[in-house]
């Protein structure tokens, strides 16, 4: 079994595991505290239209997708800030538009047949050093950013109309939760794809409520979960040759299951 280590791919897909993980545990504790689940699962199938640009422009695919995945919070936030009674309309309205761009940009590049499920179900066994460069920075961007802005984080997670009494900026900050979650998105489509990106951020949360009475304590049971399931699916992936994405979410929806059945 250890004789796979001694691969590059299967290396780079590790580090690359722990990675995602980390930023997942971090930004899910953040999306399931301020409910932010159906938003942030809005602003994942959004990006497939950064992904299909990107191929269409010649493009690296994660600048694309980073890119319309920041725009698309961006207007997702001002748009739900003023009219949160139309939420569900608008997620349903950005999801549908991004996915649809992301389709015919991909038909309209000649010549283009690279299987596009990795985007959608994961490959992480494909990441790059370039990835990998990208998921490093994303977790310093993220760690630095909840470690200077904690305080103001928690307040406005827990009690918005009371952080926003106290003076602060509110908006702001619900603004900046879901551009960092578009980033997560982002790095997590190597590791699950768009549809099993969400699963990724909310399950090892979920788990994680179980143990911490404090959103500090949630981040970090998060992170320790999440890279359980990914190495786990990661390591039945490669011995049954079947898709990661699915493997790394079976593992984790089967050991929540157990969690939770213990404890009952």
């Amino acid at each position: 079994m250890l004789e796979i280590l001694q691969f590059d791919f299967i290396q780079n897909a590790l580090l690359a595991g722990v990675l995602i993980s980390i930023a997942a545990g971090i930004i899910g504790s953040l999306v399931v505290v301020n409910k932010l689940t159906f938003l942030t699962g809005g602003i994942a199938h959004s990006s497939y239209g950064g992904i299909g640009l990107a191929i269409y422009l010649g493009l690296p695919v994660l600048l694309g997708a980073t890119v319309f995945a920041i725009i698309t919070a961006i207007i997702i936030a001002m748009l739900t800030l003023t009219n949160k009674s139309r939420i569900d309309s608008i997620i349903g309205l950005m999801w549908a538009f991004g996915m649809a761009i992301g389709i015919i940009f991909v038909d309209l590049t000649p010549g283009y047949n690279v299987d596009l499920m990795s985007y959608l179900f994961g490959s992480i066994i494909a990441v790059s050093s370039e990835d990998i460069w990208y998921m490093s920075i994303l977790d310093i961007v993220i760690i630095s950013i909840v470690v200077f802005f904690y305080k103001e984080i928690l307040a406005v997670s827990y009690d918005s109309e009371f952080a926003s009494l106290r003076g602060i900026n509110t908006k702001f900050f619900y603004t900046l939760i879901l551009i960092l979650s578009a980033l997560c998105v982002v790095a997590a489509i190597k590791a699950v794809g768009l549809i099993l990106v969400i699963a990724l951020l909310t399950i090892p949360t979920y788990l994680a409520e179980t143990f911490a009475n404090k959103l500090s304590t949630m981040m970090v049971i998060s992170s320790i979960l999440a890279t359980i399931f990914t190495l786990c699916g990661l390591v039945i992936s490669y011995l049954y040759d079947i898709s990661s994405g699915a493997s790394i979410i079976v593992v984790a929806v089967v050991i929540l299951g157990l969690v939770k059945l213990i404890k009952r």
